[in-house]
């Protein structure tokens, strides 16, 4: 296992057709999460499991869930997590919030693709979620942000939340000259429930 974040993109095994997580990104989504080594981790709509795997590497006497619903990336995690020899990951192949229910309540979940259902998972984590857990999403596209500022803005009264949006530029061998060229800007929400609350 590894005791550094940031593994190399180019480590992992990957398809066009299955997203990944990317390394400066990932970083700051892990740094936002606060993992305890012993926590219970779940990385919902872990793709190539990159997240799911530098999420390991942090909890070592932990265990990290990952929940995905798409063969094509469900074979991509089970080559990484053999590729990368991180033990402590189990897979649940299911369409969260299905699924959910099976595992061990969170110290931190993972919130990624949502399959048009983050409503519906935010409310199945809100359940299970342990009082000093952290949920972290990691939003793409405007409707996805909006959506999750909005379910947060509406349990105000349980959670704390903020909202920091990222865009890494790469520097690139273009011809004989140097460039920098940017990824795509993806807004991270990190949220902890407020003291009072107390698990379901």
């Amino acid at each position: 296992m590894r005791h550094y974040l940031g593994i190399s993109d180019e480590e992992f095994i990957r398809s066009k057709q299955v997203p990944m997580t990317k390394k400066e990104v990932r970083i700051l989504t892990l740094v936002k999460a606060r993992i305890p080594a012993n926590g219970v981790v779940w990385d919902i709509g872990a793709g190539t499991g990159s997240l799911s795997i530098e999420a390991a590497n942090l909890c070592p006497q932990g265990k990290v869930w990952a929940i995905e619903r798409r063969p094509e990336a469900i074979s991509l995690l089970r080559l990484n997590i053999a590729n990368l020899a991180v033990p402590n990951i189990g897979i649940i192949a299911a369409e969260a919030p299905d699924g959910l229910e099976k595992i061990p309540a969170p110290d931190c979940v993972l919130i990624g693709g949502t399959g048009g259902q983050l409503e519906d998972i935010l409310e199945a984590v809100h359940k299970r979620l342990r009082p000093r857990g952290r949920i972290v999403l990691n939003c793409v596209t405007v409707q996805t942000m909006y959506n999750a500022l909005s379910w947060f803005r509406a349990h105000e009264e349980q959670y704390d939340y903020e909202a920091v949006q990222v865009q890494v530029s790469q520097l690139r061998r273009v011809g004989n000259y140097d460039m920098m060229q940017s990824d795509n800007p993806i807004c991270i929400i990190a949220a902890s429930p407020k003291h009072h609350m107390e698990v379901a």
